[in-house]
């Protein structure tokens, strides 16, 4: 019988160990220089995104001018949409050396929306209503508070000429 090496594990543990840190470092370097950009169908809009899907770059083509606001927000909003999900998508590839029944893999997954960006032919401003939204309400008009009303007199108030009060007996 030949004995064991009583360090075996040591030396198997401490090769994980390097490994592990290997694969940490080069997701670091590559999470770090991950990012996606997107451009809308017509060209018009596109945004660039880092790793956590944070807007870096927003360009808007000669196009854009003419989409007016609603269709230009919408079609913002979807490019920006497309980037995040290919940036997450560029990410959780990057997790997949650390394994992918890791729980760091598991919450990456799960940031990942499920559903697919839907290839529509006509493009998202289009089915945006161009009829402007009404105007709300004016708030209501406070009138100021009357002024206050002097006290009745009692009694009928004498006038300084006596005559005119030979006309009116009561």
């Amino acid at each position: 019988m030949t004995a064991a090496n009583p360090y075996q594990w040591v030396e198997e543990y401490e090769a994980k160990l390097a490994d592990l840190k290997q694969k940490s470092e080069n997701l670091a370097e590559n999470v770090a220089a991950a990012g996606a950009t997107a451009t809308s169908k017509d060209g018009s809009v596109t945004v660039t995104v880092g790793p956590n899907g944070g807007l870096q770059n927003l360009q808007l083509g000669h196009r854009a001018v003419e989409l007016g606001g609603p269709r230009l927000t919408a079609l913002i909003l979807e490019t920006a949409r497309a980037a995040q999900k290919q940036a997450a998508t560029q990410v959780l590839e990057l997790f997949k050396p650390l394994g992918e029944g890791t729980e760091a893999y598991q919450m990456v997954s799960d940031s990942i929306p499920d559903d697919e960006v839907e290839e529509d032919t006509e493009d998202a401003y289009d089915e945006v209503d161009d009829e402007p939204e009404p105007a709300p309400a004016p708030p209501p008009v406070s009138r100021p508070a009357a002024a206050p009303q002097p006290a009745p007199v009692r009694g009928r108030a004498r006038a300084a000429d006596d005559d005119d009060d030979d006309n009116q007996p009561w």
